[in-house]
């Protein structure tokens, strides 16, 4: 018998990443942890940035990083709307890196052109890919 599926998108602003059927979706909601199952009921809640982790059919696995976004749930269908979406396998460290480094010292020289609320976001995204690079290691 073939597991449950449900049918899920995931877009940022510049491209459709990921279109096809999934059995589960594991994502960070404002809330905390969410998994999404076939039958979950409908939902909308904004999403930190994080792992959207989702398990294809057959158990295969995909991650893909998003820096914050929306995740809609229907019946059958499900969306996860990312500001900036990246598939996992394409994250590059030394970028990721390079993005903390320069948001850290926007923390410490913090000046008119650059408020805290940008900085701290711009930390948490770097962070959050950091994590994920070494999570796929191993």
């Amino acid at each position: 018998m073939a597991a449950m599926t449900v049918h899920l998108d995931v877009v940022s602003a510049e491209e459709k990443i990921f279109s096809g059927r999934v059995e589960t979706i594991q994502v960070t909601g404002s809330e905390g942890e969410l998994g999404i199952y076939p039958g979950h009921a409908p939902l909308l809640t904004t999403l930190k940035p994080g792992m959207v982790r989702l398990v294809k059919q057959h158990g295969h696995e995909e991650l893909i990083y998003i820096a914050g976004g929306v995740l809609e749930v229907q019946p059958g269908n499900v969306i996860v709307l990312a500001d900036v979406a990246v598939r996992a396998a394409d994250l590059d460290e030394q970028a990721a890196l390079e993005a903390k480094r320069r948001a850290e010292e926007h923390i410490a020289n913090l000046s008119s052109d650059l408020n805290y609320a940008e900085a701290a976001a711009e930390l948490a995204e770097a962070i959050a890919q950091l994590r994920l690079i070494k999570s796929m290691r191993k």
